[in-house]
């Protein structure tokens, strides 16, 4: 059998104990504070059932972690009987895992967003519970807007025209660090996020559509790509390329960035007491592609899947029902700014206390575009693979936007074998 420790980091909680105690293991991501509170979470159902935990950190790379997770249940592994899954991956994933209609009542069910509970959804079988959803946010400096007069950008180029005059004032008045804009650029699932928002807000479309057509060629995509291009270098360093969502966070929070393109989680570490940035950041939708572009953030978020390997599926089914439940999801969303996948804590004072923008963007958490992971199935990774490559060339300048998205879409049509996925 693969072994697990072999792979990754085991954390052991030594929770629990009673006599026929269960041990679970549940795997978690690192990114920001998403550890500190899965660990909180689960100790939490563990003091209070008398079972045990334990905690397997994964890669913050979502490529590299559902590699991982490929590589344990094709050997059918039950060392990991919870897996936190990606929002595209219950197509992927879901045939390792146990069907939960019959073990959640219809009304724990219904109350989270009905768009994730259908994601989530393969062949009629309910292959996860959601936790955590996401969609792409533009921060931004308060107090420099201010200082400098201007407004939170309604556009791509409004945001490169302010990015460029503050970094290149702030830089003359002393800050050489300071840059205009940071975000993902490296390849890897999320340069996939960020570049199908800049695709989509210029009116570029989703790659392939919700018939399996592929429509990534076009003069929209080729546009937002070429933008995107630009930044590089300018409003941006070079180093972006090889940026997935802590290293653009790490020079934000350092008070190095006018700009930066994150998910939700950034709030309340930016937040945080010793935040060099606290109390001067501002959240709003990610700008247009243009006059007639609109707003888009890509449609993020994580599940909890039991696997049909699991020694025991009942206590694991327990560990997700409590961590889905409406009491943690409001706990995490307070501590973490995680957001909720229940509708009516939208509605919650205190959560709406702890992160503002829960409220001022449900529309942008509503609307949020997904990646075409339904319609190309178990080959939505490969779509990807190939979406975020091509993004890459052409965003370090090794290909131009209207060439290489050509070459993308002849790539695409064999994999599909002409659109059919």
């Amino acid at each position: 059998m693969l072994r697990l420790a072999t792979l990754t980091a085991v954390i052991g909680l030594s929770i629990g104990g009673a006599a026929q105690a269960a041990t679970i293991s549940i795997s978690c991501g690192a990114v920001g504070a998403e550890l500190e509170y899965c660990q909180s979470g689960a100790q939490a159902w563990a003091q209070q059932t008398g079972n045990e935990v334990q905690i397997v950190s994964t890669p913050n790379s979502a490529t590299e972690r559902l590699a991982l997770y490929q590589q344990l249940l094709a050997a059918g592994s039950g060392d990991v009987d919870v897996f936190q899954i990606d929002v595209v991956w219950p197509g992927l994933l879901g045939s390792h895992f146990i069907d939960l209609s019959g073990d959640f009542s219809a009304d724990e069910v219904s109350a989270h967003f009905p768009a994730i509970v259908e994601n989530n959804t393969v062949d009629g079988k309910l292959v996860a519970m959601p936790w955590f959803t996401d969609a792409g946010l533009l921060y931004y400096r308060k107090d420099l807007l201010e200082k400098h007069g201007f407004q939170p950008p309604q556009t791509w180029a409004e945001l490169s025209t302010i990015a460029q005059k503050i970094q290149d004032e702030e830089r003359a008045a002393g800050n050489d660090k300071m840059w205009g804009y940071v975000y993902q650029a490296k390849a890897y699932e999320g340069l996939t996020c960020n570049a199908l928002e800049w695709v989509d807000s210029f009116g570029g479309g989703q790659i392939v559509d919700d018939e399996g057509k592929i429509t990534i060629a076009n003069e929209k995509a080729a546009e937002a790509l070429t933008f995107a291009a630009s930044t590089v270098g300018t409003i941006s360093p070079e180093g972006v390329l090889n940026y997935q969502e802590e290293e653009a966070r790490g020079v934000w929070q350092a008070g190095n960035a006018v700009f930066m393109r994150n998910w939700p989680y950034a709030w309340s570490l930016g937040q945080a007491p010793d935040s060099p940035i606290k109390d001067k950041i501002g959240v709003a939708a990610l700008p247009k592609g243009g006059e007639d572009g609109k707003s888009t953030g890509t449609l993020g978020g994580w599940q909890l899947a039991v696997s049909k390997y699991s020694d025991n599926p009942a206590e694991a089914i327990d560990l997700v029902r409590y961590l889905t439940s409406p009491t943690e999801q409001k706990r995490r969303a307070i501590g973490g700014a995680y957001n909720p996948t229940i509708t009516a804590l939208y509605q919650d004072t205190d959560v709406l206390e702890a992160a503002p923008f829960m409220g001022d963007l449900f529309d942008t958490f509503t609307n949020a575009v997904a990646r075409p992971a339904r319609v190309t199935g178990a080959k939505y990774n490969q779509v990807s693979a190939e979406f975020f490559n091509t993004s890459h060339q052409i965003l370090s300048g090794q290909a131009k936007a209207d060439e290489a998205l050509g070459a993308l879409a002849d790539k695409l049509d064999r994999l599909s074998r002409g659109g059919r996925w």
